[in-house]
């Protein structure tokens, strides 16, 4: 197995060594806040060189550009539960588990502290809001497949996901029946 090969694998030592960077930035973020913290700190909380870091990242912004938006999206599988109502209730008890969990406000933070930190931060906020877009139109043509009428994607950005963020963000209570009565309110 040569470099290139052994690099796009997944999982092994580059998945592990991600994952320990990514923890140690949301750990941080959690702690101190963005912008109170270098790649050094990183580095040392995640047990590898700042070169590493520099090498794969190459700047601390792109970094914490890679952690919102691969924490945000990941997490988040669209459901296909054969119904619209189905899947935007299930859709959004999981962003709701997700943003309540323990590394939840520390991303929402930190996604709302790129998209005001320059041109790359307005990147990044765009990058996370097209592939949000992304994920909520598959679940959105499915539903019309089936005869469904579906709201647009922005709509159930406007009306579920932001207003769940929202709470998040200024420590308020997310329970199952604020999160069902959004969905109630879209359909």
């Amino acid at each position: 197995m040569n470099e290139r090969q052994r690099a796009r694998r997944p999982g092994g030592r580059s998945a592990r060594v991600s994952a320990q960077v990514h923890q140690a930035v949301t750990d941080l973020i959690s702690e101190r806040g963005y912008g109170n913290f270098t790649v050094g700190e990183v580095a040392a909380r995640a047990g590898v060189a700042d070169s590493s870091i520099y090498r794969r990242w190459g700047s601390l912004e792109t970094l914490l550009t890679d952690v919102a938006l691969t924490r945000l999206n990941a997490q988040s599988p669209m459901p296909d539960t054969g119904s619209l109502a189905g899947d935007l209730r299930t859709y959004a008890a999981q962003v709701a588990r997700e943003i309540t969990g323990p590394d939840g406000p520390a991303v929402l933070h930190l996604a709302v502290a790129l998209s005001s930190s320059g041109q790359q931060g307005l990147q990044a906020g765009a990058d996370l809001r097209a592939e949000r877009t992304r994920q909520l139109q598959s679940m959105l043509d499915r539903a019309r497949d089936r005869g469904e009428h579906a709201p647009d994607a922005s709509d159930v950005l406007d009306h579920i996901l932001a207003p769940m963020y929202i709470r998040v963000l200024f420590g308020m209570e997310l329970t199952p029946d604020y999160v069902d009565g959004l969905v109630d309110r879209m359909l």
